[in-house]
């Protein structure tokens, strides 16, 4: 299959582009909720602030994860929204993606603390 070619219904690129869109969408999601998690501090580690910290926050991004399940495995969501199932493969993929934000900003925030003028007291 060259590039460029057609991936509408019925052509045998079809499934290959609703499965990447598809991955695409749930990456995005996932990157969210990374980046829900490392919003709420400017400063402070995660072990300081507490993963459990904001219910209303664990809440949200249980529905958040929630709706985007349905819009990517029940039949006829994926109908409507044009998904696609995604393998386990690229479910564990995308699973390390809020790591990755969270991680990422968790060492900017380490780097703040260490390189930050400290006052005395």
């Amino acid at each position: 299959m060259a590039p460029g070619r057609p991936t509408g219904p019925g052509r045998p690129l079809h499934h290959a582009y609703l499965t990447a869109t598809t991955a695409t969408f749930a990456g995005l999601v996932a990157c969210q909720v990374g980046t829900a998690f490392a919003a709420r501090t400017d400063h402070a580690s995660l072990r300081d602030v507490g993963l459990a910290g904001n219910p209303l926050l664990l809440g949200g991004i249980a529905f958040e994860l929630a709706f985007t399940a349905a819009l990517i495995y029940l039949p006829p969501l994926q109908r409507m929204f044009g998904t696609a199932a995604l393998p386990l493969d690229v479910l564990v993929l995308i699973a390390a993606f809020p790591v990755i934000v969270w991680g990422t900003d968790e060492l900017r925030r380490w780097a703040l603390r260490r390189h930050s003028p400290r006052t005395t007291t």
